[in-house]
């Protein structure tokens, strides 16, 4: 069983506690999820204190429905996507229009060399790839942080936005593309230092 399949059985054990009324087990998928929705819902709202506050009253929802909780096929993904439609209730009332956080990492494989000019190759390499990543279109960039950063499935991210699995294969590829090209004349100069997979 991979890793990925690990912390699904385990969400779901969870889950079924919390329905059960067990406050330390709701406290366990609290603490597993609740950063990495903050920072999905801080991508809407561009804000740490609105993000906060929507997410935390998620979960204060989620408890106060525990009876319900095994309805939901899989709770990683109902979260995210309660998530996102509270971020985008709060941008309605306040008309705001929608921003996304700048996304700042990535898979990188550096060499162990840390001489001074390689690790001024290698900055120039990470300053590039957070300019290429910024300059995303806002949907691929958080389509692109949704499965990069947060660790989610095609299927899932397709799920959350409403959005087709070639679309997220797609925007995945198109982001990819350009971190690739906007670093081009680096990774000419030493190609076995960086590489980014799709």
């Amino acid at each position: 069983m991979s890793d990925k399949e690990n912390n699904i059985f385990s969400l779901l054990i969870l889950q079924k506690k919390v329905a059960e009324g067990d406050t330390k087990a709701f406290r366990q998928i609290f603490d597993l999820l609740f950063i990495n929705l903050t920072k999905f819902s801080f991508s809407f709202v561009q804000s740490q204190e609105a993000s906060t506050e929507i997410v935390d009253e998620l979960f204060v929802q989620l408890w106060t429905k525990r009876e319900k909780i095994m309805d939901i096929v899989d709770l990683r993904v109902y979260l995210y996507t309660a998530s996102k439609n509270a971020s985008l209730n709060y941008i309605a009332k306040r008309a705001k229009q929608i921003q996304l956080e700048p996304y700042d990492q990535i898979q990188v494989q550096m060499a162990d060399n840390n001489s001074p000019e390689q690790m001024m190759i290698d900055k120039e390499i990470l300053h590039k790839i957070r300019m290429a990543i910024d300059q995303l279109p806002p949907r691929c960039k958080l389509i692109f942080k949704l499965v990069r950063e947060d660790g989610l499935k095609y299927s899932e991210v397709a799920a959350i936005l409403n959005l087709s699995i070639k679309t997220i294969d797609n925007q995945i590829v198109i982001a990819v593309s350009r971190i690739k090209e906007a670093v081009q004349t680096v990774l000419e100069t030493d190609k076995n230092r960086i590489y980014i997979k799709k």
